[in-house]
């Protein structure tokens, strides 16, 4: 790998060289009427992402820049501490030029055009309702070659929880037809993963996400489709809609679940933006709702959020957060500051 980026990156000149610090604290408090066992019907939030960015410009417009920041959050019920935060949240150094990418450390790894269900959801925890935006990263090498304005190609090597390598690749297309990818991940155990994406946006926004998770004992088939339109109404409704078949078999069982989120955006003006969601399970026959006024200033950011979902004695036996996010009825008020 050393002697493919000695042939592939050629002599460089140092010609400039930048240092820039900036970072994002947010708070927040929650209340619902779905109290885990032994705690408050008020949850709070607070946290810091501090982080420090290098840039150094070579020649023949070529970059070399890293990236560094730590992640420090806590949330308490009532005064009781029930989640402490200290950790990485980003550490990379990155090579650029016209025709190559390489990035090395702990990273965002983010494909694949779904915006809520998303099948293609292999490496990061992006959550739309989620005001920060941020998303958990992996440890990885990561390779992205432009051959041609229209064609690049993706490989990574991936440090797992296990502390195995895992490595995979991706190839995405972009004609006047549309935009396609093909991926593929292998884990070790074995454990292999392949996908195909596709998007269109004409008159209307299109998508597909189609993935595969095999092993020996196991086989998961994920087929996700959207379609997303803006309404020319008011200063314009954006609408969208998911919906997510997931089909899987294992030791001689088989199950099936179907998902359909309906989404609609509404700016109100150059501050205020209001965002509806709605998520069914056809299966389980629950629904969540979920309601977001947001108001941008230029620094921070007021998010007021209402949702309601099953209560958690109506959810699967599987382990359920000790939280009142995400169960019964919950309001929320959020403060974000970047600077």
């Amino acid at each position: 790998m050393i002697l493919v980026l000695i042939l592939l990156i050629p002599p460089i000149t140092i010609t400039a060289q930048s240092i820039s610090t900036k970072g994002q604290f947010w708070t927040s408090s929650l209340t619902g009427n779905d109290v885990p066992n032994g705690q408050s019907p008020l949850e709070s939030t607070i946290g810091y992402i501090p982080t420090l960015s290098v840039l150094q410009e070579l020649s023949n417009n070529q970059l070399l820049d890293m990236e560094l920041s730590y992640r420090l959050d806590r949330t308490y019920s009532g005064n009781s501490l029930i989640n402490n935060t200290e950790d990485f949240q980003r550490y990379w150094i990155r090579y650029s030029s016209k025709k190559l990418e390489v990035r090395l450390g702990l990273q965002k790894i983010v494909f694949g055009p779904s915006q809520v269900l998303r099948s293609l959801s292999w490496f990061d925890t992006i959550d739309l309702k989620d005001p920060t935006g941020q998303t958990d990263g992996v440890e990885a090498f990561r390779l992205r070659w432009y051959p041609s304005n229209t064609l690049s190609v993706w490989s990574w090597t991936i440090n797992n929880d296990q502390d195995t390598l895992s490595y995979g690749g991706r190839a995405e297309l972009s004609t006047n037809r549309g935009e396609w990818g093909l991926t593929y991940h292998r884990n070790t155990p074995p454990h292999q993963r392949v996908a195909f994406d596709y998007r269109y946006d004409g008159f209307i926004g299109f998508w597909n996400e189609s993935a595969m998770i095999m092993s020996n004992e196991s086989e998961t088939r994920m087929v996700t489709v959207g379609a997303d339109y803006t309404l020319p109404i008011a200063n314009g409704i954006l609408v969208m809609t998911e919906s997510m078949h997931v089909y899987s078999e294992a030791n001689d069982s088989t199950s099936s679940q179907t998902l359909t989120v309906l989404m609609a955006s509404l700016p109100v003006g150059m501050v205020h933006q209001v965002m509806y969601i709605t998520q069914m399970g056809w299966t389980e026959k629950q629904t969540y709702q979920y309601l977001r006024w947001t108001s941008t200033h230029d620094h921070y950011s007021l998010n007021f959020i209402l949702s309601i979902g099953p209560k958690r004695d109506k959810c699967l036996p599987i382990e359920i957060p000790n939280t009142l996010a995400g169960f019964g009825t919950g309001l929320q008020f959020m403060f974000i500051y970047n600077h």
